[in-house]
């Protein structure tokens, strides 16, 4: 017997069960042409949208990349709305052992030779142990959250200030990378990164450590590059060796300055050098990785609604600071509107695309129109940009509606799905839902807190969005009057 599958408000026992639609073409050619549709004929959104209007379905049979010679198995069924999307968050009945990257997974050496949590399936007695460690790490670490990157930010102001007056515009993403590096680094260790031997070369070390990792995953984007070259790719693991030596500055670093929470981990009954390595992978991946993507991102949404958007923010941010103070949690939860432009930055443009899974049993899936049998073994993957912009959920889903999480509003919270869960529920050891979940949401709300207290309005350059963030240059700021 196959076990349903549908926690959305709408669900309905009586739909009815379709086969699910789609086919995976020939062996080694089918693979390779949906490779070829998905980065170069096509691109991500409009490969699968044609299909979803060609099968009349959120559901179907797809081919997801590198596929050859990378991934033995290519073969997904993708859930592309709303409700489908949620089955990717039931550990009862999904697996997530060596499937954070879909169809591959990077060669453990760039992490030390250990399976780290996120590669671990919520069942395997690790992941418990290291998802608890890391709940614990941030619980102990709350009162440093707000101090610690109110200087951070600081820090970026000044220098997006600094280098628009020298060359009349900034790169947000190189001081943004910085800001959040150091932020990271150290709460993690309790010591900024130019305390240690790593000085300024840990983004750098970063980007490059996942960019080996997930270039089979994503495109260049290179106008004069023909796509059979770049396919190059797609077609080989990059090894570890090119960023050994920066890991392996970057594992010693946070070995030697974050003492203290290796000293916890093995009072938990873990081995020093894994916990490192974890917490090596929880900075640069997790943390470094997200914070790259988002925080362009938020800038690029809050930067293109405008000045009524801009002067509306700064209005609520800061009659509560004026009210309250001083810069507080209770504060942050005063100010309805920015906290709802984070979760539309969130909703319209997740940080995290892409989710995957295994059937742990036979399950059966509901979109908003049909049922589905999914075989035990499958991998179901999921789309987030066209999960969390389902018309069905969101009105006008298309469009950046800053104030789209105020009043009335604020139930939909409970379908923005970045996390890997609706933004309602918590993580927890039992859960693969992001351990730094608040936090995430806190930095993007001080962020802008920190931005429209310091100025009225300011303009943006927005690049052409690539696999590591969409390039966003800030082109003037209007001090604060």
């Amino acid at each position: 017997m196959a076990s349903s599958s549908s926690d959305h408000p709408a669900s309905s026992s009586q739909l009815s069960l379709r086969k699910i639609p789609g086919s995976y073409g020939l062996p080694f050619f089918g693979p390779i042409k949906d490779r070829y549709d998905y980065f170069y004929n096509q691109g991500q959104d409009e490969f699968f949208k044609t299909r979803i209007k060609k099968y009349n379905s959120t559901v179907f049979r797809i081919n997801m990349p590198p596929g050859p010679f990378i991934s033995s198995n290519s073969k997904v069924v993708a859930v592309l709305d709303s409700k489908s999307f949620t089955i990717l968050f039931d550990n009862d009945k999904v697996e997530k052992k060596n499937i954070l990257d879909g169809t591959y997974m990077p060669s453990t050496s760039f992490f030390g030779g250990y399976r780290v949590c996120a590669f671990l399936d919520t069942t395997e007695s690790n992941h418990h142990a290291l998802k608890s460690f890391f709940l614990s790490f941030l619980a102990s670490s709350h009162k440093k959250f707000i101090p610690y990157l109110r200087t951070s930010l600081s820090e970026l102001f000044e220098s997006l200030e600094n280098e628009i007056t020298d060359k009349k515009s900034a790169d947000f993403n190189k001081h943004s990378d910085n800001l959040a590096f150091d932020f990271v680094f150290k709460l993690v260790t309790g010591v900024l990164p130019s305390e240690t031997k790593l000085n300024s070369k840990g983004p750098g070390i970063i980007t490059t450590w996942l960019a080996l990792q997930l270039a089979p995953l994503g495109t260049a984007g290179l106008k004069y590059v023909p796509g059979f070259l770049e396919d190059i790719i797609h077609t080989v693991r990059l090894p570890f060796f090119l960023i050994k030596s920066g890991y392996k500055k970057l594992y010693n670093a946070v070995f030697d300055s974050a003492s203290l929470l290796l000293d916890e981990a093995e009072k938990l009954g873990m081995k020093r050098e894994e916990a490192c390595h974890n917490l090596v992978f929880l900075t640069g991946f997790n943390a470094f990785g997200g914070m790259k993507v988002l925080f362009p991102t938020l800038i690029k949404w809050i930067g293109s609604g405008g000045e009524n958007l801009h002067r509306r923010l700064a209005e609520e941010i800061r009659a509560v600071v004026k009210e309250e103070g001083d810069i507080t949690f209770s504060a942050l939860e005063k100010m309805p509107l920015t906290k709802s432009a984070v979760y539309e930055t969130l909703r319209i443009d997740p940080p995290v695309q892409f989710q995957y899974a295994k059937a742990r049993e036979d399950i059966v899936v509901e979109s908003h129109d049909a049922a589905f049998q999914i075989k035990k073994g499958e991998i179901i993957f999921g789309y987030q940009p066209l999960a969390t912009k389902d018309p069905k959920v969101f009105e006008n889903p298309d469009d950046f509606i800053a104030d789209r999480f105020v009043g009335e509003g604020e139930k939909l919270i409970n379908y923005v799905y970045w996390s890997n869960a609706r933004e309602t529920e918590q993580p927890s050891a039992e859960n693969k839902q992001c351990p730094a979940k608040d936090l995430v949401v806190l930095c993007c709300r001080l962020m802008l807190v920190e931005l429209f207290l310091r100025y009225d309005t300011f303009t943006v350059d927005i690049g052409k969005f690539s696999a590591l963030g969409t390039p966003v240059t800030i082109t003037s700021f209007t001090k604060a009057t």
